[in-house]
């Protein structure tokens, strides 16, 4: 079945009728209906189907063991994102089993295909959540008690869901099967329009991290309260966000961005209590990331003494650049005949797994450039050739 059929068979599944595009969070109803989707589709292609002690699924294809060669993604999005984030790395690692067995490949490795749980952070905030939780990469006390927007702990989701949350954690019998991972992902810019190609092999992830500043003030009545009696935490929030822009611009390559930002009670004739927003941060090099976003945490502290309310700023995620290992890089540009090789802002499981075992990305050309929202996009023939160079670096690889 061609990637293309596949994503096809997929595209009613948790569309989001209020924010466009597609709302599918870890345990939750739509990406529990993926997950089986998944699960139905390996068990057609005669495929073992284990879902480990962190709620990543995989689907073995021989014996499963040690030096597997491993490729996949992740099926979760951010909220309103695209069809393809993701889903495109799974069904195109589907497709590939189908190409390689119209090929007569006898595998002589064990290949194993990954959905990670919880990659885009889009209900617990943690992005690469299951990835993290299975390299040892996120404190695992922390993890259990990330709450959703519900107050719903992921310790209680991961139970509602069937799994043991004090099993939850680094997981080296399934880290150790790992020999070599390969994950195919819509690209998350320009760079292949740009370069008029439908593939690129990943160079680099720069680092990044999120921040979360909680501010709280003196919740009021909008009518009756003077502004001289106010200590309103959205001031100094909103400051956060323009210092955000202003003070990523004086650093190079570097992002910032407040994409997130809820206020308590939110009545609109309700001056807030307190206001959470959380900040996405990028910047190319190692500790750069942290030290912009102390620039910012400074002008957040400036902005809500002015106001006469407090600020705390609690690191959520952070991690350094991501070099891809590059003699696999190498290796697959050979085997591919020669393609661009792209670094990327964007974060992936890969990254995560990249310090633990030899890893690789393959990117497939999106001729919009948008990621994280509706207009992502990835054309017909592009997805195919895609599904058809992961199928190629697998069988070098696995024989």
């Amino acid at each position: 079945m061609s990637a293309g059929a596949l994503l096809g068979d997929i595209a009613g599944v948790g569309r989001d009728h209020l924010r466009g595009g597609y709302s599918r969070h870890v345990f939750e109803p739509a990406e529990l209906e993926l997950r089986e989707w998944f699960t139905e589709q390996a068990a057609l292609r005669g495929l073992e189907v284990e879902t480990d002690a962190n709620g990543n699924l995989w689907a073995w294809w021989g014996q499963p063991g040690p030096d597997a060669l491993v490729t996949g993604s992740h099926l979760d999005s951010v909220p309103g994102g695209g069809a393809f984030d993701g889903p495109l790395g799974v069904v195109s690692a589907l497709a590939a089993v189908d190409l390689l067995r119209a090929r007569g490949v006898t595998p002589g490795r064990p290949i194993a295909l990954v959905v990670f749980a919880e990659e885009e952070g889009g209900r617990f905030g943690v992005p690469c959540l299951g990835s993290r939780l299975l390299t040892g990469a996120i404190d695992v006390d922390m993890a259990r008690g990330l709450t959703d927007a519900e107050g719903t702990t992921f310790a209680d989701a991961a139970a509602s869901a069937g799994l043991d949350p004090a099993r939850l954690g680094t997981d080296p019998a399934v880290l150790g099967r790992i020999g070599r991972f390969v994950e195919l992902h819509v690209e998350q810019g320009k760079g292949l329009i740009h370069q008029d190609a439908p593939v690129a092999l990943g160079s680099t992830v720069i680092a990044h991290g999120r921040w979360r500043f909680s501010f709280s003030g003196q919740g009021n009545h909008a009518g009756a309260t003077l502004l001289s009696d106010r200590r309103d935490p959205m001031l100094p929030a909103a400051a956060v966000v323009g210092a955000a822009r202003r003070v990523a611009a004086a650093w190079p390559e570097a992002r910032a961005t407040v994409g997130r930002l809820v206020p308590k009670p939110g009545g609109t004739n309700v001056i807030a209590s307190t206001v959470d927003l959380w900040l996405d941060a990028r910047v190319p090099g190692s500790g750069a990331t942290p030290a912009m976003v102390a620039e910012i945490a400074e002008a957040a502290r400036e902005a809500t003494g002015q106001e006469g309310c407090s600020v705390t700023v609690t690191e959520e995620s952070c991690s350094d650049d991501v070099v891809f290992d590059r003699v696999l890089r190498d290796e697959f540009d050979r085997v591919l005949g020669g393609v661009p090789a792209l670094p990327t802002g964007a974060g992936h499981d890969a990254a995560i797994l990249a310090a633990h075992v030899p890893t690789a990305m393959l990117y497939v050309r999106n001729p919009t450039g948008i990621s994280h929202a509706p207009e992502e996009f990835a054309e017909a023939a592009d997805v195919e050739r895609g599904a058809a160079a992961l199928a190629d670096v697998l069988e070098n690889s696995a024989i």
